[in-house]
């Protein structure tokens, strides 16, 4: 080793010569090579000495895989949270997944009449099946829920009143709250109420000749018990025609079926909602309603129609992918099949003599280190806060020299994530497609080793 480290670095050319080097595409491998030696002369300079010339090439090779490797990988979600917002939230069904896929390789007629052989409207696509699921007159969808609030709010209510109890003014991931989404859409917030207890008569003192809508939003994503009080969806609707004001409802999740078949809370319904008398209902696609990301608008034509014609809503329609994909769960739910065919339901359905048994194999698979213990899973997606479901969860056990933490990072360089408490590693079968069960045991068996 020469006196000067820096000295004993190869050059580029040099590095580009290598073997495993001379088939990466020439202006990639020469800025990956770069950027190894700029890495290397940092180590230099904190004291290391020059990395020998194979641990460059190997340094080169692994950031050119970097970057050519898709960002987005597909993960095993073994934390028992179904809809996990950082993993993707809902996964999709196969016949969403197959419909997406379809129009995704060609073209198809997003916005073509093939009767007439004009211009035709992407909203025609999913209008008659919201229509007939939830009851409705007319329906769109954008490209999430919270452009569907924006749009709502900027079509019915721009410079004027919309008024909304203070217990729900909600925030949700991301920092998108209730406030906000109305200041942008230029309508004035009017607050009634508390945060705990809001009254019918809150709301009729509130309306004054330049109110525009009476706005529920739900708080899917937090509860507030003991002392309380909220009016009924019912009420408001009766006191909104009264009036003469719109009534804009959010229900967040985009729950279609009875959740307290699981022992869950009620989660309200679009359905219910347009039953009720609200003009404008809006729901998430991927959450509870378990398909693509979208935000999905229903409610009376006059309404609806405002919506569509207004120019916000060309810069937050949704694209043909996600389109057919969301149709083609709508069809899901109108065949009466989503608790076998949609995974969410699937999940939430799962009774737990069949997870206990998976949870069984699972860990006879890993070996000694692990067990199978109670446990809850999670709806999660900010979908009925504090509600969850039982669950039978694999342990792993920690030991000397592989900490539950180390054990955890191991297993996402598997792409399996699973959650850590109390010290142990725990993975839940409830959301993990059984087909990865045997991926799973290996992966586990390997991390342990």
């Amino acid at each position: 080793m020469s006196p000067n480290p820096y000295r004993d670095l190869p050059s580029v050319d040099r590095l580009l010569a290598d073997d495993c080097l001379r088939s990466a595409p020439t202006d990639l491998a020469t800025s990956m090579a770069r950027e190894a030696l700029d890495a290397a002369r940092a180590a230099i300079a904190a004291g290391d000495g020059a990395p020998a010339f194979d641990a460059i090439v190997r340094d080169i090779t692994r950031r050119i895989e970097l970057q050519v490797r898709s960002p987005l990988r597909p993960l095993i979600n073994a934390t028992g949270v179904i809809i996990h917002t950082n993993l993707g939230r809902a996964p999709l069904a196969l016949e969403a997944i197959e419909a997406m896929a379809t129009v995704s390789g060609g073209y198809s007629n997003l916005e073509y009449d093939i009767d007439s052989g004009a211009r035709g409207s992407r909203h025609t696509i999913l209008e008659p099946l919201l229509c007939r699921i939830t009851g409705a007159e007319a329906a769109m969808a954008v490209n999430n829920n919270a452009s569907a609030v924006l749009l709502a709010l900027a079509a019915v209510a721009a410079g004027k009143e919309v008024v909304v109890s203070r217990g729900q003014l909600v925030e949700i991931g991301g920092g998108f709250r209730i406030p906000d989404v109305m200041r942008q859409s230029r309508a004035k917030l009017v607050e009634v109420g508390t945060t705990n207890r809001t009254r019918i008569a809150d709301f009729e003192a509130a309306i004054t000749p330049k109110t525009a809508a009476i706005m529920r939003v739900h708080p899917s994503n937090f509860k507030i018990s003991g002392f309380t009080e909220t009016p009924s969806i019912e009420d408001l609707a009766r006191v909104a025609r009264d009036r003469g004001v719109l009534l804009i409802d959010d229900v967040g999740s985009g729950c279609l079926l009875d959740v307290s078949a699981y022992g869950l809370a009620p989660e309200p319904t679009p359905q219910a909602s347009i039953a009720s008398g609200a003009d404008l209902v809006m729901f998430s696609g991927d959450k509870l309603f378990g398909g693509p990301q979208g935000g999905l608008i229903v409610g009376r034509v006059a309404v609806v129609d405002r919506l569509k014609r207004h120019p916000l809503a060309r810069a937050v329609r949704m694209d043909k992918a996600s389109i057919a994909g969301l149709a083609a769960t709508l069809r899901i739910y109108l065949e009466g099949g989503a608790v076998d065919r949609i995974p969410v339901w699937r999940m939430i359905a799962t009774p737990l003599d069949a997870l206990a048994a998976r949870a069984a194999a699972i860990a006879a698979a890993i070996g000694d280190a692990a067990s199978v213990i109670d446990g809850r899973s999670m709806i999660g997606g900010g979908s009925l806060p504090e509600e969850s479901l039982p669950t039978r969860l694999v342990a792993l056990a920690s030991s000397r020299g592989r900490n539950s933490t180390m054990l955890a990072a191991r297993l996402r360089e598997r792409s399996v994530i699973a959650r850590v408490e109390d010290g142990r590693v725990l993975l839940d079968p409830r959301t993990i497609d059984p087909a990865d069960d045997e991926r799973v045991a290996q992966a586990c068996a390997e991390a342990l080793a």
